[in-house]
C-alpha cells in the first residue's frame, strides 16, 4: 500500500509511548470537545515525546503574553484594529515566524518548542496566533485548508482570512484560487470551491492534522516507531477515519506486527470496501493473514 500522507523505539507493536497523555488528550476531546483548549491539546501531543513538560507553564506564558497585549488595546477597538496588533506583536515584537530552513523539523509540531523557539510551521504558528488572539476578543478559528493550515476571523461585515505562516497576512478569495489552482496542476476554482473550504475546523481536526504533519516527518525519516505513535493518537481521535487507520496498518505492517496490521487493514476494507485501492487491501489481508499464522 502506498503511503498518503517522537524519539522511543517501542519495542513491541503496541504504541504506548505516553499513555497518560494520550488518556489526557481523550479526556479532553470527549469531555469538552471545542470548548476546551486548544493549547492544552497540542502540548498533550508534545508530551508524548517531552514527558517532564510542565504545560501549566505554557499555558500561563499563552495567558501573559495575552495579558500584555490586551493591555494595550483600546475596550473599543474594532476587530481589524486587534488583528493588527496582534500581528504586530507576534511577529514584529515576539519574532515568532515560519522555520523555513527547516520544515520537516518534528520540533516545529511540539508547541512548546514553537513558543520556546518562535519558529513553527502553518499550523503551530496558527495555533499559537488563535490563542492569542482569542486571548484580545477576536472571534478566529482555523481553517483546514489544503496543504497550508489558515486562520479565520468572523467579522461584523464577513470574515478574514489570515496567514500566520506570513505575519498573519490578510488573503482574499483571489489569492485562495490561486493557491489551490497550484496544487490542482494549474485548474483554477471557483469562488464557490473556495469558499466551501472555508468552514472552521473543529478541535479535533486540528489537532489530528498536527498528528498527521508529525507522523509524515518521522514517515520520510523511516522512523517508523515514532510514526506509529502519532497515527495511533489520530485514529484515538478520528476513529472512523477510514485512511487512517489504513495508514495505521501499513506501518504496523512495516514494523513486522502482522497481527495488528491484518486488523487496520481488516477494518479500513469494513469501512471503505469500494476505496480505489480496496484490491490492494485485500491482498495485504491476503498476505498478512498468511505472515499473522506462521508467527502462531
Amino acid at each position: 500500500m502506498q503511503w498518503t500522507g517522537g524519539p522511543v523505539t517501542l519495542g513491541s507493536c503496541a504504541s504506548v509511548r505516553n499513555q497518560a497523555a494520550a488518556s489526557r488528550l481523550k479526556r479532553l476531546v470527549e469531555q469538552h470537545g471545542d470548548a476546551g483548549s486548544l493549547a492544552e491539546g497540542a502540548l498533550l501531543i508534545a508530551q508524548e515525546t517531552y514527558p517532564a513538560i510542565d504545560i501549566d507553564h505554557y499555558l500561563a506564558r499563552l495567558d501573559m503574553l495575552g495579558t500584555v497585549l490586551r493591555a494595550r488595546i483600546a475596550p473599543d477597538a474594532s476587530s481589524v484594529e486587534r488583528i493588527l496588533a496582534l500581528n504586530r506583536f507576534l511577529f514584529a515584537e515576539q519574532g515568532f515566524g515560519p522555520n523555513q530552513d527547516e520544515f520537516a523539523d518534528p520540533r516545529n509540531s511540539y508547541l512548546n518548542d514553537v513558543l520556546d523557539r518562535r519558529i513553527g510551521i502553518p499550523i503551530t504558528l496558527s495555533i499559537v496566533y488563535i490563542e492569542i488572539g482569542r486571548r484580545i476578543g477576536l472571534a478566529l478559528d482555523g481553517l483546514s485548508f489544503p496543504q497550508h493550515f489558515l486562520v479565520k476571523c468572523a467579522l461584523p461585515d464577513g470574515a478574514a482570512v489570515l496567514d500566520p505562516f506570513l505575519s498573519g497576512a490578510s488573503l482574499s478569495i483571489e489569492d485562495l484560487q490561486r493557491r489551490l489552482g497550484a496544487l490542482r496542476e494549474g485548474h483554477r476554482p471557483s469562488r464557490a470551491e473556495v469558499s466551501a473550504l472555508l468552514a472552521g475546523a473543529s478541535r479535533r481536526e486540528i489537532l489530528s492534522r498536527v498528528l498527521r504533519n508529525l507522523k509524515a516527518v518521522h514517515v520520510m525519516a523511516e522512523q517508523f516507531d515514532q510514526a506509529l505513535v502519532a497515527a495511533d493518537r489520530i485514529v484515538m481521535l478520528m476513529p472512523g477515519a477510514s485512511t487512517e487507520i489504513r495508514d495505521r496498518g501499513w506501518l504496523y505492517r512495516r514494523l513486522d506486527c502482522f497481527a495488528a496490521a491484518l486488523a487496520d487493514y481488516r477494518r479500513y476494507l469494513e469501512l471503505a470496501p469500494a476505496a480505489e485501492d480496496a484490491e490492494e487491501a485485500r491482498r495485504a489481508v491476503i498476505e498478512l493473514e498468511r505472515l499473522a499464522a506462521r508467527l502462531n
